[in-house]
């Protein structure tokens, strides 16, 4: 485990080129920070707006939170890589993400109007980060582990974007898509507390 969550979209070429590309320009690694909830709450409306069927929200719902996941990719890269770290990085590397994960989750259940299972899978998200930064704020490295961590709620998420598009509205995608997240995000914070309190142990 380490202090930095391990991607391998972090070593592609696209990603290396993008950062660069973005470092080169006065784009600060928190105002990319911020546009992630921009890019978010578009996955959000759309994803109410598509009422769990329309193609075309459901499109850009997906696009949405991709771009969700490239802005929270690409501020560590252009704040480490390309030299641009601030005093307030921490910050911004964490507060947008919380709020990413409620106004997307809570769009789907919105979009399928589920909108208690929707803020029960965002509680959840958020509960998997919260226990992530008590484990680093008692000394333990930052874990990341699954099995639903944000890169897997987040694909999940678009997954099932893409195939209730193909789907007939009787299958429930989004529902289901949203109890996968729920429960497994739930098993991911009970993951990591027990991971946590054996290494708390250990150290002690």
């Amino acid at each position: 485990m380490t202090s930095r969550r391990p991607l391998k979209s972090r070593d592609t070429a696209l990603a290396a080129r993008a950062a660069k590309a973005l470092s080169a320009t006065r784009i600060t690694p928190n105002q990319i920070s911020a546009a992630s909830i921009g890019f978010a709450l578009l996955a959000g409306d759309a994803f109410w707006l598509s009422g769990g069927t329309s193609a075309v929200w459901l499109l850009i719902a997906a696009f949405g939170v991709q771009m969700r996941l490239a802005c929270n990719l690409l501020d560590g890269m252009v704040a480490i890589e390309g030299g641009k770290k601030s005093p307030t990085g921490a910050f911004w590397n964490e507060a947008p993400d919380r709020l990413a994960d409620v106004l997307i989750l809570v769009g789907m259940g919105l979009g399928t109007g589920n909108v208690a299972l929707g803020w029960a899978a965002a509680a959840m998200a958020v509960l998997t980060a919260y226990v992530r930064e008590l484990g680093t704020s008692a000394g333990a490295p930052a874990d990341f582990c699954g099995p639903m961590a944000k890169p897997h709620r987040m694909a999940t998420a678009t997954g099932a974007a893409l195939l209730a598009i193909l789907a007939p509205p009787d299958w429930m995608v989004l529902d289901w898509a949203l109890w996968s997240i729920a429960i497994g995000a739930g098993l991911t914070s009970l993951r990591r507390s027990g991971r946590l309190i054996s290494r708390l142990r250990r150290s002690g």
